[in-house]
């Protein structure tokens, strides 16, 4: 049994032996794990703001504190992008549906440019107090290249 979308409909398949009843229950079982699924993939601007909240009071001792972090659609040849002045953070609509580990990274990325603006030895310390941070920075590299982009940055 699974369930995906494709285009503007949703496919849900079940075995055929299943009788109507049962079927209709499996369909809705379907379209609820589907949905929660999607929800997980596209956090809203507030969730992605209290999530950077958390991981600013996990890994950077709470120290950068972000006014908003949002999804922004402007964004093609960079992952995110803040702006230290008003404790803004901007991330691309690009990394939607990708690992939470990843868009982490990102976010963790930004929260550092909250302290420090440049990529010099104090940024990627701080940086690299997030676990899987070069990990994540492969993951987006090989990403570009299989999208046969240029390797980007935060």
């Amino acid at each position: 049994m699974s369930a995906y979308r494709d285009g503007d409909k949703t496919i849900v398949l079940l075995p055929a032996w299943l009788s109507g009843e049962d079927a209709d229950e499996w369909v809705s079982r379907m379209l609820d794990r589907l949905a929660a699924k999607e929800r997980r993939r596209r956090p809203t601007d507030e969730a992605l703001l209290e999530r950077a909240k958390e991981l600013s009071a996990k890994y950077l001792n709470g120290e950068p504190d972000p006014v908003s972090v949002r999804w922004v659609d402007n964004q093609q040849h960079r992952w995110g992008s803040c702006t230290p002045e008003t404790g803004t953070i901007r991330i691309s609509t690009r990394l939607k549906g990708l690992p939470e580990w990843v868009i982490n990274y990102v976010i963790i990325h930004e929260l550092v440019h909250l302290l420090v603006p440049s990529h010099g030895p104090k940024f990627w310390a701080l940086v690299e107090q997030y676990p899987k941070a070069e990990r994540a920075r492969g993951f987006l590299e090989g990403f570009s290249a299989a999208a046969h982009m240029a390797p980007e940055e935060c």
